[in-house]
Formats: structure tokens, sequence, C-alpha cells
């Protein structure tokens, strides 16, 4: 089952986020992930399993002067429960969240590194668009 994320799934979320490789801050990533969940321009969306969350997509809409879209910033499933359609529900659920919102282009980055990704979302009908490279700058 496919659902809206709640206050009481974060901590799966942190867990499930740390296995995508990210940095999980438990200091600042629950308070981060409530101020997210509140937001009108966000959707995390969880899949439930037997034993609780075992997945989840986090979206934003972004309106910039040069476009409009939605982009689907986190993907996540357990590692135990991939390959059973846990992924492709989730995105289902973004696009889904995109029409809603009159919005008819989603949009998803893929790190090099990820190569499952590089093979995951053109079987589902997404298309590389390009390649870029990222920088950033701590700023105080």
């Amino acid at each position: 089952m496919i659902r809206r994320a709640a206050i009481a799934d974060i901590p799966a979320i942190a867990g499930l986020a740390a296995q995508l490789g990210s940095t999980v801050d438990p200091e600042t990533f629950p308070s981060r992930m409530a101020r997210i969940l509140e937001l009108a321009t966000h959707a995390v969306f969880v899949a439930e399993g037997d034993a609780g969350p075992c997945g989840f997509a986090a979206a934003e809409h972004r309106l910039l002067p040069f476009g409009e879209w939605v982009e689907l910033t986190s993907l996540v499933v357990d590692a135990d429960a991939r390959r059973h359609g846990m992924g492709t529900q989730l995105v289902a659920a973004v696009e889904a969240w995109a029409r809603r919102r009159g919005v008819d282009r989603v949009l998803v980055r893929a790190s090099l590194a990820r190569e499952g990704a590089h093979a995951f979302y053109p079987a589902l009908g997404y298309e590389r668009a390009k390649t870029q490279h990222v920088y950033t700058r701590t700023v105080r």
C-alpha cells in the first residue's frame, strides 16, 4: 500500500534514507522532515509493508520563471523489499500528485553511481534529458 507520509514515519524514513547513502543527521533530520511534511509544495509517500514503511518517495513542485515541474527528489526502497514493484508504485504516486496539481512534467535526477536507477527510470518511460555537474558552496 502507498500512502502519504506522517510524522510517525520519520524514523523509518531516516533509516531508508541512510540506505540511499544519504548522510542522515539524527539531530536535524526529524525537524527537516517534519517541515517538509507541512509544505504544500512537497509530498512524501511511503510504501507500507508487513513490518511498516519499506520505501519512500519525496517530491517537490518547482515553479520557476522558465518552467514548471514536479521533481522526484528522493526514492528509496528497502534492500529486502526491492524488485517487487514498490518503487514503481511510489513513482506512480508522485506522478498522480503532479497531475492533481495540474503539472504534466516529472523530473528526476540520478547520480552516475546509481546504475540501477539508470535502468529503472527509462523502464518507466523517463528519458535522459542531460548530464550535468553539481557545484556546492557553504555560506555562513
